[in-house]
């Protein structure tokens, strides 16, 4: 089973309009940054979720 890439370190790549693109230098995906961010949130919450729960 393959690892999960939590995209440590990315450049961007493309800007068209308000939009950037950018690549993970670990695994090559690219993906916008805004989609980015969500990633970054969800890593953050979920751990917190994890602890609260009974």
């Amino acid at each position: 089973m393959a690892t999960v890439c939590k995209h440590p370190r990315v450049r961007i790549v493309s800007r068209h309009d308000d939009i950037e693109f950018v690549e993970c230098l670990e695994c090559g995906e690219i993906f916008d940054s805004e989609e980015f961010r969500d990633m970054e949130i969800e890593e953050n919450v979920e751990p917190e979720q994890a602890e609260s729960e009974p």
